[in-house]
């Protein structure tokens, strides 16, 4: 009895707060302009007012920051491997191993980097020291580099780069500076982005539908840094010099950090609501969850309590409700949870089906660099006489037709949905991200259909035999798959970023946002998975394998045909589960 009687004072407690910030919140007149902003303060320590701080304005800077950031990265990862074939002289097989181990841990290091944020160190404060950590390892990166183009002088007079040997110390210098610049991205990625959702509040209608706008204009920049990086630093490091292109990209990171710190007195600060790491609280609520699986079940809780609890979604996971028991009903050291800790706990439990059904677009996402640019390699690529594009030049349009849709999907698409559903964001996260599932699985169909073309080319021509052979059929076949997979990127990408990140408690939104990108990094670790078991099942017995170096006799059609069905099977999955999804208390009803 006395753990039902704790247990009833402390639902009867949060239930009671919950009705009246309902009430409220339904009856009180819309959020004035220089109000306060509930959970944030300014620079100084005090309540942030909305007409000084947050807003577009803060936003601004931190957009900024992120294509600085993208134009970074990119300088290092879309010419990686030619580097590391080129001065370094490695074999393409052991550069493709460490350009796969180095973007897998600097996908999935976020998490960590989120961690800490949320634990301990809070957002702001993580931004700058991963900053510090970015530029000191592109520093590094451009002593390295230079230092490499001076040991292989005598190599590049003889045009004979790859006979040279570079010293141990040098690619080992190089390496290092590379997986520092991997652990500066793992703070700086997911906390930069959620900063800057930070500066808009979600329960201010106005605020609530500028910070939708904010998720689509981030994704427009970060493609802008992108874009940017593909044209400039690639032709910089091909035609130019390696270490002028980072050191380039080097001195745009300083300038990133300089221009974040110029906004710091407009910002709004996230304050903890709850004291205590927010990863022990909901930790703790398993671990009573699991202590007092035997106790008195949560039945004996009384009516009115318990249809209260099924209206703020608790029933779900209702096998957590055991959190709010005592452990053993006595002692004042041995308090249940409080109904939040629970409620948070349910929250995270919600997001393992969808992020588990997501993976198949991490696995699409990873054949963009791989077997799009494969494909595109053996194409007619001739511009003009003279000129021929590099095949992974392609992914240009990727980028392009996200700058493109972008704007048409907040300026015009929103609008128009938003008068028919009546929803801010005009459509669910949920139905925007299953959106870019779909169109993830069309782009396959695309790619697969395109692939049997270029195969019957080939044979047509009598070419299946002489790889290095051009195929007298022309790389824009390979547009609509891009600019397709380009769609999918705009829903499923932003769909998701803003999904995570409204999703976890409010303490934990760093967290949400590596959620995505863990999705992104796991599905390229399943994606070299597929693809070496795939290769010793279909090349043995002396057959032709899937990926069979010469690829007029490999089938990367059935790879695509294959990844296309398992993109059904998910969607089908995260449709199954995003019909019986409950968004968290109080952000249904902007969604």
């Amino acid at each position: 009895m006395g753990s039902v009687s704790i247990m009833h004072q402390s639902l009867s407690g949060a239930i009671t707060n919950m009705a009246i910030v309902s009430t409220t919140r339904s009856t009180e007149t819309p959020l004035l302009e220089d109000g306060t902003v509930d959970g944030s303060v300014d620079h100084k320590g005090c309540p942030a007012r909305r007409s000084s701080s947050g807003g577009w304005r803060s936003a601004s800077f931190i957009i900024a920051v992120e294509l600085a950031e993208r134009f970074a990265y990119y300088g290092i990862s879309s010419n990686l491997i030619t580097y590391l074939t080129g001065p370094l002289g490695q074999s393409t097989a052991t550069a493709a191993e460490n350009v796969n181990a180095w973007s897998g841990t600097a996908t999935l290091l976020p998490l960590l980097g989120a961690f800490l944020a949320d634990a301990y160190l809070g957002r702001y404060r993580t931004i700058i020291i991963s900053s510090l950590i970015y530029i000191l390892a592109l520093g590094l990166l451009t002593l390295s580099t230079m230092l490499t183009s001076l040991s292989n002088l005598d190599c590049q007079n003889t045009n004979d780069i790859i006979s040279c040997s570079t010293p141990k110390i040098l690619v080992f210098s190089f390496i290092f500076s590379l997986y520092l610049v991997a652990i500066g991205l793992g703070g700086h990625k997911p906390c930069v982005q959620a900063f800057g959702a930070d500066q808009f509040d979600g329960s201010d209608p106005k605020e609530s539908i500028a910070k939708n706008s904010f998720f689509n204009w981030w994704y427009f920049a970060l493609c802008t840094g992108v874009l940017l990086s593909i044209v400039i630093i690639v032709y910089i490091q091909d035609n130019l010099s390696w270490a002028f292109g980072f050191g380039i990209v080097c001195i745009v990171m300083l300038v990133a950090l300089l221009v974040f710190l110029l906004g710091t007195k407009t910002y709004r600060y996230s304050v903890k609501v709850n004291e205590g790491n927010p990863f022990t609280r909901i930790g703790q609520v398993f671990v009573l969850a699991v202590k007092n699986r035997h106790n008195a079940p949560s039945a004996t809780v009384p009516e009115e309590l318990l249809q209260t609890l099924h209206q703020q979604s608790s029933e779900q996971f209702k096998f957590l409700n055991k959190a709010l028991l005592a452990q053993d009903g006595s002692g004042e050291d041995s308090k249940g949870c409080s109904f939040h800790d629970v409620e948070e706990a349910k929250a995270l439990l919600r997001l393992i089906p969808i992020w588990t059904t997501c993976l198949v677009y991490g696995i699409i996402f990873a054949q963009v660099s791989t077997f799009f640019t494969k494909q595109g390699s053996t194409m007619d690529r001739k511009l003009a006489v003279g000129l021929t594009i590099p095949a992974a030049s392609l992914q240009f349009f990727i980028s392009v037709s996200i700058l493109v849709f972008i704007p048409l999907y907040d300026r015009v698409f929103v609008p128009i949905a938003r008068t028919l559903t009546q929803k801010p964001a005009g459509i669910s996260m949920l139905q925007r991200i299953g959106t870019g599932l779909f169109l993830s699985a069309v782009s396959m169909v695309i790619a697969a259909l395109v692939e049997m073309k270029r195969l019957k080319t080939a044979q047509k021509y009598g070419l299946v035999d002489n790889p290095s052979a051009t195929i007298p059929m022309s790389v824009w076949w390979l547009v609509p798959q891009y600019v397709v997979f380009g769609l999918a990127d705009v829903f499923t990408i932003v769909g998701l970023q803003e999904f995570f990140y409204d999703e976890v408690p409010n303490e934990l939104r760093s967290v949400g946002l590596s959620l995505y990108l863990s999705v992104l990094g796991v599905g390229s670790f399943l994606s070299s998975f597929l693809v070496t078991v795939i290769d010793k099942a279909s090349g043995g017995d002396g057959r032709d394998s899937w990926f069979n170096s010469n690829l007029n006799r490999a089938h990367v059609d059935y790879f695509y045909w294959l990844l296309a069905a398992l993109s059904t099977v998910g969607l089908a999955a995260f449709l199954y589960f995003s019909k019986s999804f409950v968004y968290s208390i109080g952000r249904s009803s902007y969604n």
